[in-house]
């Protein structure tokens, strides 16, 4: 694993067992008022650093994702609007991107914007299978399953890019979901998630935006699908100023009520009993920073007895897959693009 130091003005990190290209620049310039410029030198024979130049930062994440393999660095701060992004830095050249801009839903239609990716995100896997249904069912294996069926509904009405934050039934923390979406400059975040509640009785399906809640049953949702995260008391304010941001507001709130729209729908036109229980504002960890609309389907609930016998039926799960993708075909195309 890469070792973060911060020392005076400057954050370097170095690579193990890494060498060099004699091809590679060796400084990228970004003054884009965060950072300056990224640096790389071969720091001895088996270690290759990474340097970037600080501007002014207030505080960064980092994490490695695959496919390929590279090492994210997040930098957030106040003198440049949204923070700046470095990527890179994998064993043969580091790569820098700035963040996606963004815009009100009525702007980006009116300059004919498009939405070019959108990532899927499978709730739980590895290690964490979420909920857990009376006859074994995994919350971790319904959203994989959904994942890859709601990519294959897509690629065929959307001309877009569907990016999975999982393709295996691996576990990757909440914060890292995130990240991926802001580093692949997606449009759009969909989290897939299915419900559960002690009262046996629960059901339907109800899709949220990140936002404070005061309702009890929302709380208890929260905590459980927080319940992984690595955040500690110390990220509160970070998480309360992500929450009171009103930039991407309006557009997760209309992509989460087309969605839920949809889906309802789609369910009702087999299933006449499916109850939609609305859209609802939650403070979602996998939803704070994202620089994109973003919101997370509960789709159906694993503790109710009935819903966790149609979670394993494909026609269901393929009633929930198409009732989502007509609302994001909507909330990219217009309506009546269906």
């Amino acid at each position: 694993d890469p070792s973060i130091q911060v020392p005076y003005r400057r954050l370097y990190i170095d690579i193990a067992n890494a060498n060099l290209s004699p091809e590679l620049q060796r400084s990228i310039p970004i003054n884009d008022g965060l950072l300056k410029m990224a640096r790389v030198g071969q720091y001895d024979k088996n270690t290759v650093r990474v340097v970037f130049d600080i501007e002014s930062i207030e505080d960064y994440k980092i994490f490695a994702l695959e496919d390929p393999f590279r090492i994210v660095i997040d930098v957030t701060g106040e003198s440049a609007p949204g923070g700046g992004r470095a990527e890179g830095a994998d064993q043969s050249s580091p790569e820098i991107q700035k963040p996606p801009l963004s815009s009100t839903p009525s702007l980006s239609q009116q300059l004919g914007l498009k939405v070019k990716r959108i990532v899927i995100d499978p709730g739980h896997g590895g290690k964490d299978p979420g909920a857990i249904g009376k006859k074994g069912l995994k919350e971790k294996d319904v959203t994989l399953k959904l994942a890859t069926m709601l990519e294959k509904e897509l690629k065929g009405k959307l001309d877009a890019d569907i990016v999975l934050t999982r393709r295996t039934d691996i576990f990757i923390p909440l914060e890292e979901r995130t990240a991926i979406a802001n580093s692949r400059d997606a449009d759009l975040f969909v989290s897939l998630h299915i419900n559960a509640s002690p009262r046996r009785a629960a059901s339907g399906v109800e899709t949220y935006t990140l936002n404070i809640s005061n309702d009890e049953e929302v709380m208890r949702i929260a905590a459980r699908e927080n319940s992984t995260s690595r955040r500690s008391v110390s990220d509160l304010q970070f998480i309360l100023n992500d929450l009171i941001k009103t930039a991407k507001t309006n557009d997760s709130v209309r992509l989460a009520e087309v969605v839920q729209l949809k889906l309802v729908t789609n369910l009702r036109s087999r299933y006449k009993d499916v109850r939609g229980n609305g859209v609802k504002g939650a403070p979602f960890y996998v939803l704070v920073g994202t620089k994109m609309p973003a919101i997370l389907v509960e789709a159906s609930f694993i503790s109710n007895p009935m819903e966790e016998e149609r979670l394993m039926d494909e026609q269901y799960l393929q009633s929930i897959v198409e009732g989502i993708s007509k609302g994001l075909v909507e909330y990219v195309d217009g309506p009546g693009s269906i």
